[in-house]
């Protein structure tokens, strides 16, 4: 069985939204042949613990880990925060509004942290690595990111052995959603723009997770860019039941919401539903599941939604399907940023396993809403679209006892994550087999 060294920073008990896709990658793989081996952190700095994802991780696989140091001590003392508080990601703040201390802690981050906070990581994996692969021959490289450190550390790899290396893109780099926020200097600038050509062209292979991805990325380097979509583990799945076992409508958004992604058109359209047709908000409500900007906490008392809007902590994501049967609609929110069209997360897929209807808020030309059309499991409203989604969330409550869930096997096949893996598999086959008969 040919070997696979993946490079990844998260990895259970690391939860949230960037473990999924290797680890589900990894679930599969000995199936299409490939024995995956997994380098990760020792102490990674993660968002949340979630032990419910080991249950993934196949038997006997062989996973590497080393310290690595991150500032981020330095970082909570300048932002006065507790030692043990969690950092989130795409500068969301649950507490409070940042002040001057964050703002300098963001500038330092992206002026002094290039490519991002794991750059101390790099140089000690790659020693620790390259002595590993002389004992432990391997046929393939993957690294994934964000972080992109994790690239850099594959590229020093690949110049050091000269063994096919794939670079996997779950976000894009120089056009990710916050990118404008980190204070870059010119210099700062110019340096990440480097270092992310300077990937896309070595590696012998490169997936992205949209085309719209693709596209951007091109415009960096020409270059196949093959399209590997996240998805969903049916297998998460199978206690998903075909009608909401709740006494409300429920509308339900699972995953960060951070400050870009509150969504004022739907604030605006259910308080004037409410107005309209009191009798409506005993029969609504919206539970926000993980961690949510205190931005959004405060336009949802703006709109005097208090009453109909629930809070709930991280779920564990075994226990996921128990908050899908109590919904009868789930919510797609995409950043409203530059790169929105670009946006595909994995939650959209997750949400197709749920077999409910989506609620999209975010352009209508998008990547996402490209998605929904496709398997026709829900609707794309952008922030001009007021009355329409009020029709809309009005038409889904008054049929929510008729509601068909209309996700079909057809309309997913594509994304259930084993076949997702024999997609990768095909790329990682080919990449081996080219650079053999460039060798030769």
């Amino acid at each position: 069985m040919k070997k696979v060294l993946i490079i990844t920073y998260y990895w259970p008990p690391s939860g949230g939204a960037g473990v999924q896709r290797w680890l589900k990658f990894v679930k599969y793989l000995r199936e299409f042949g490939w024995e995956p081996i997994v380098y990760t952190a020792e102490n990674p700095e993660v968002p949340v613990i979630d032990e419910s994802l080991d249950k993934d991780i196949p038997e006997g696989i062989q996973v590497l880990r080393t310290k690595v140091w991150e500032p981020y001590h330095i970082y909570k003392k300048i932002t006065g925060r507790k030692s043990s508080e969690k950092i989130q990601t795409a500068f969301l703040s649950e507490k409070k509004k940042p002040g001057l201390a964050e703002n300098i802690s963001i500038w330092i981050r992206g002026n002094l942290f290039i490519p991002d906070a794991r750059r101390y990581w790099i140089k000690p994996s790659v020693n620790f690595l390259s002595e590993w692969l002389k004992n432990n021959p391997v046929d393939m490289i993957v690294s994934t990111g964000p972080p992109h450190s994790m690239h850099l550390i594959a590229l020093k790899l690949k110049n050091l052995t000269g063994i096919p290396w794939l670079a996997d893109f779950r976000d894009p780099w120089t056009n990710i959603d916050f990118y404008n926020q980190l204070k870059l200097s010119y210099f700062a600038d110019r340096r990440h723009k480097y270092l992310e050509k300077k990937v896309l062209q070595t590696a012998d292979a490169v997936t992205v997770i949209s085309n719209g991805m693709a596209e951007d990325f091109r415009t960096i380097v020409p270059r196949e860019y093959r399209v590997v979509t996240n998805g969903f583990d049916e297998d998460d799945f199978k206690d998903i039941i075909d009608q909401p076992a709740h006494d409300k409508f429920r509308m339900a958004h699972v995953g960060s919401l951070v400050k870009t992604r509150n969504p004022l058109v739907l604030w605006k359209a259910i308080s004037e539903l409410l107005r309209e047709h009191p009798e409506i908000s005993e029969q609504i409500e919206i539970a926000l599941t993980g961690n949510v900007d205190i931005s959004v906490r405060e336009t949802v008392r703006e709109f005097g939604l208090e009453h109909i809007v629930i809070y709930q902590n991280y779920i564990p994501h075994a226990e996921l399907y128990k908050e899908y049967n109590k919904t009868s609609a789930l919510l797609l929110l995409i950043n409203d940023t530059p790169n929105a069209n670009l946006i595909l997360t994995g939650k959209l897929f997750e949400y197709l396993g749920a077999k409910r209807p989506i609620i999209c808020i975010g352009p209508k030309e998008g990547d996402s809403a490209a998605i929904l059309n496709e398997t026709k499991t829900g609707r794309c409203f952008d922030p001009n679209s007021k009355q329409a989604l009020k029709e809309y969330i009005k038409h889904l409550i008054s049929h929510q006892s008729d509601i068909k869930r209309t996700l079909s096997v057809a309309n997913n096949k594509p994304y259930i994550r084993r076949n997702l893996t024999a997609g990768i598999v095909e790329l990682i086959n080919s990449s081996i087999k080219l650079k053999v008969s460039s060798n030769n």
